[in-house]
């Protein structure tokens, strides 16, 4: 039977959220409590950041290619990395990985086609919205990614710091990131907005704007989720 490996702690609240949406999914679709092994691996956000803030993103993405690897010896059939920051990398630490990986920029554009999407508001880290590598990934399906003023990068990259990564939610904080996304629908005339952190789920639940959220935790666990019925099919047929 197949095993499903998680790079996580980047941060800890959204593995948290991983697991549990994971779990839950299988207890649904098997319609008993057996789920898949799941196999996490729980590094160190703050030497993550150090490498981004250092420019060394080579660095990043074989220190994080490492850590696939010990998934691997573990076990693992494939892996995912529970967070979006890391996906600036994606494709160097794919090229070192010796799992397949499931991308979350890659399930998250397949979500907006099948939503008709045509510009979205991108909130995540200073790095994700910055580098906005969602942006080129989503041009070439002819979807625009917008990103906040630099104010507003600002003040979301603090919070993400200081408050959500950490656990800690306030009912101010999740006025002024809605005001934000307000701002932004009428700035850029977008048409949803793609939770670019996975922390951001935790803050802002769906329905909580009058525009759609790209929830990017739940979008990346259905990947996953429906990677391992596909791998599990394939075992039977064999």
């Amino acid at each position: 039977m197949q095993k499903i490996g998680i790079i996580g702690g980047l941060g800890p609240e959204a593995t948290a959220d991983y697991y549990k949406r994971i779990t839950r999914f299988f207890h649904e679709y098997n319609k008993s409590l057996a789920t898949p092994d799941i196999i996490i691996y729980s590094v160190d956000m703050a030497q993550l950041f150090k490498f981004a803030d250092d420019g060394r993103f080579d660095e990043m993405a074989h220190w994080l290619a490492c850590k696939v690897a010990a998934l691997k010896d573990a076990g693992a059939d494939f892996a995912a990395i529970a967070s979006n920051t890391p996906h600036v990398v994606f494709d160097a630490i794919r090229g070192q990985s010796p799992l397949p990986l499931i991308s979350i920029v890659q399930a998250t554009l397949d979500a907006a086609k099948l939503g008709g999407f045509r510009k979205l508001a991108l909130l995540g880290t200073g790095l994700t919205m910055r580098t906005n590598f969602y942006g080129d990934r989503f041009a070439a399906a002819e979807i625009a990614v917008v990103t906040p003023d630099p104010a507003a990068q600002r003040y979301i990259e603090n919070k993400l710091d200081s408050e959500i990564e950490r656990g800690i939610f306030h009912d101010s904080t999740r006025r002024e990131l809605l005001a934000i996304i307000d701002e932004m629908k009428h700035r850029h005339a977008v048409d949803g907005v793609i939770l670019g952190c996975t922390e951001l789920p935790l803050i802002l639940e769906d329905g909580a704007a009058d525009i759609p959220f790209l929830n990017t935790t739940a979008i990346h666990v259905n990947a996953i989720c429906q990677r391992w019925i596909e791998g599990r099919q394939d075992n039977d047929r064999n």
